[in-house]
């Protein structure tokens, strides 16, 4: 799934209850987090849920250290979330990450009105450790 879906998807839902459901279902697509993954290293400070991110560099790319991400929550709608931001983050250099704004996508599909503001503060956290570990990368590879 990449983020030009999850656009249209969202459009194609005019209410937010539908919206919510679909956000929650995105959620159930987070790949299974190992219980070992589950500790106080990856949880996300700054979060009212429990959250939890893992971050794999992947070097094999002579140019640039790809970042993956895994993460997970004890909430629904947190885990869905997730799921779009490592839809957005996932995947990219961390050129890329340290230069992106997810908060912006997050925005454009309406989420500033709809998140309440702990969850907001929870994401802009994930949103941080995200870029923390992007720009922790590229300081290691100069």
């Amino acid at each position: 799934m990449t983020i030009d879906d999850i656009r249209e998807n969202f459009a194609l839902l005019e209410e937010w209850d539908d919206r919510y459901r679909y956000v929650i279902e995105l959620g159930r697509t987070l790949e299974p987090m190992p219980e070992a993954d589950h500790s106080a290293a990856n949880k996300v400070q700054g979060c009212a849920s429990q959250v939890w991110l893992t971050t794999a560099i992947d070097r094999s790319n002579s140019k640039e250290p790809v970042l993956n991400f895994k993460g997970d929550s004890d909430a629904h709608i947190v885990r869905g979330l997730i799921a779009i931001l490592l839809t957005l983050q996932s995947g990219k250099s961390a050129r890329e990450i340290v230069a992106s704004d997810p908060i912006a996508v997050f925005d454009e599909l309406g989420f500033r009105e709809h998140l309440t503001p702990q969850r907001s503060n929870g994401l802009r956290a994930m949103v941080e450790r995200i870029r923390h570990d992007a720009r922790e990368t590229l300081t290691a590879a100069s």
